[in-house]
């Protein structure tokens, strides 16, 4: 009969993780992905400024880029205010809106 600790000190037959070791491991490897925020040049706002007012006022459909650390969000619907003392645009689509702050936009496209 064999030894109950081989090589690395534990039962060969007993090699498994507690999920809370699993899950803690899956963090670590999500956390290598974060990504920083880029940084927009001054022409780059003056533009996405430019299309959320037209947006605004000729009821034209834009796509939106929202910065995520891991993975950007996409939405497309129309503008439907501004508040630039909260720095927010309210974005509609299907029935649905959603308040969003402009610092979170990266990106702004004609749908």
């Amino acid at each position: 009969m064999g030894k109950k600790l081989e090589g690395n000190g534990l039962w060969e037959s007993s090699r498994m993780m507690l999920p809370e070791h699993k899950r803690r491991i899956l963090e670590e490897q999500k956390e290598t992905l974060r990504r920083e925020r880029p940084v927009l040049d001054d022409q780059k706002r003056e533009e996405m400024e430019r299309l959320l007012t037209l947006s605004l006022r000729e009821h034209v459909r834009v796509t939106l880029v929202l910065f995520d650390p891991f993975e950007n969000v996409t939405l497309s619907g129309f503008v439907t205010s501004i508040h630039a003392h909260t720095r927010e645009i309210k974005l509609q689509w299907s029935g649905e809106w959603k308040w969003i702050s402009l610092d979170h936009i990266v990106e702004v496209q004609p749908a």
